[in-house]
């Protein structure tokens, strides 16, 4: 696939190295000559130097025969042009990176589309959703749903309380197929144990620290983590550090539902916040002072938000929160690296901003019909959602002759309003969405069986 990447900054980069890897074409425009003698000399890319708004740079990025468009500069108006202009030219899909919630509404999508832009996502946006998600089930570390939540993937840890340490697969969630291929209400799908992922089978032991990933439906995710032992608390305080447009983005979804408390340094920043919020406290102080954070009600909190733009900043006052008892912390880091390491130093959750626009993009990207594709935090996999849009081997056998790559396994299938988590026995038809939980060394195997 021939993909155009417009903008060679922290999006875009990520974009290029993880697409790159994948043995697509890719041309990266920027007018940083530094950032693309970066990119040439780490990534398997071509560069082009210029104003990707400029038709002929366009041109010389041979715009006619990209697959794929991505407009991911820091400029919004940039991109949304670039955008447009790629269209006009012949390129097959268009993206474009925006920060304008307005521009998010659904009654726009039809007027961008008339423009020429196929898609539009606000990394701020998407992280600060996942933030909601997260708080709204206080007691997970992950959450993703599928088709507005018929099936939800759920991510925890499992502390020195848990129930279901010391106890195999099949002890804690035996199969209770019933005939038709359904299996019980919780289907675990993966394990992070250290910086090690794998797939779980019924003689695999649950032990203290692993993160368990696993596919229920959304109304039955509190008994499964009743299950495992996890104790539930109302969450009422919310604070956040950090005064910028993530802070932002995540304190009004979150502040006509929680009491919100926002610390920030800078005064400008303050009287922005203030100006934009209606029911969150704004307090100007400098947020890395733990002994004001501490003053400002720090161990009254429920959860503890991390935004600020350093991510070890981050990460320290978020350990200083858990040491207060703060129930919940979330942290934002620029380094994708670091979303490996958040389980095992006693952060709940890193957000990356990256990570989240590549989930939201990666599904123009993947062969055969993708509906929705997400990554865990710290596990290097991927959880796709294809649609099953013709009758072949997939429709014609159970699950057990598909033969799935061993590092892959079928999660879950959303059959019109039903959705069922299923064993080797389920046959799949027409127009089922199928969940398929995938380790990188199988991805393409998957591709091409859905494709």
């Amino acid at each position: 696939m021939k993909i155009v990447i417009a903008g060679a900054g922290d999006i875009g980069f990520h974009l290029a190295k993880l697409l790159s890897a994948e043995k697509q074409d890719i041309i990266l425009i920027d007018t940083n000559q530094e950032v693309l003698d970066y990119a040439q000399s780490h990534l398997d890319v071509m560069t082009i130097r210029g104003d990707s708004a400029s038709l002929e740079v366009l041109r010389r990025a041979e715009i006619a025969k990209a697959n794929l468009f991505l407009g991911v500069t820091t400029s919004e108006k940039n991109n949304i042009f670039s955008a447009i202009l790629a269209k006009k030219m012949g390129a097959g899909q268009t993206i474009a990176r925006v920060n304008n919630p307005e521009f998010l509404a659904e009654e726009e999508k039809n007027n961008f589309a008339e423009l020429g832009i196929d898609s539009l996502i606000s990394p701020l946006q998407l992280a600060a959703k996942e933030i909601y998600r997260l708080i709204k089930q206080e007691r997970v570390t992950d959450i993703f749903d599928f088709e507005d939540g018929k099936i939800s993937l759920v991510g925890l840890t499992l502390d020195d309380h848990s129930n279901f340490l010391n106890r195999t697969i099949r002890d804690v969630f035996p199969v209770a197929a019933n005939g038709n291929g359904n299996a019980n209400v919780c289907k675990p799908i993966a394990i992070l144990r250290g910086n090690q992922t794998f797939l779980p089978h019924e003689t695999t032991f649950l032990r203290q620290n692993d993160h368990l990933y696993f596919i229920t439906k959304k109304h039955q995710i509190d008994g499964v983590v009743n299950m495992a032992g996890k104790e539930k608390r109302k969450i009422r305080n919310v604070m956040i550090i950090g005064g910028g447009n993530m802070a932002l983005s995540t304190a009004e979804l979150l502040e006509d539902e929680y009491n919100v408390t926002i610390v920030e340094k800078d005064k400008e920043a303050c009287k922005d916040l203030i100006e934009r919020l209606h029911h969150s406290l704004v307090i100007q102080g400098d947020f890395t002072n733990f002994e004001l954070l501490k003053e400002e009600g720090l161990s009254s909190m429920d959860v503890f938000i991390a935004l600020t733009g350093n991510t070890e900043t981050n990460i320290l006052s978020s350990l200083v929160a858990k040491n207060c008892g703060v129930g919940k912390t979330i942290a934002q880091v620029e380094n994708i690296e670091y979303t490996h390491i958040s389980q095992n130093i006693g952060i709940d959750t890193l957000i990356n901003k990256k990570l989240i626009a590549a989930n939201n993009i990666f599904r123009y990207v993947r062969k055969g019909h993708v509906e929705a594709i997400t990554s865990l935090h710290g596990v290097d996999a991927e959880v796709i959602e294809f649609l099953v849009t013709k009758s072949n081997r997939l429709t014609k056998k159970p699950l057990r002759d598909l033969h799935l790559p061993e590092s892959a396994l079928v999660a879950g299938v959303i059959r019109g309003d039903e959705s069922m988590l299923v064993d080797e026995e389920f046959q799949l038809q027409i127009g089922d969405k199928v969940i398929i939980f995938t380790l990188p060394e199988a991805i393409g195997k998957v591709e091409k069986l859905f494709h």
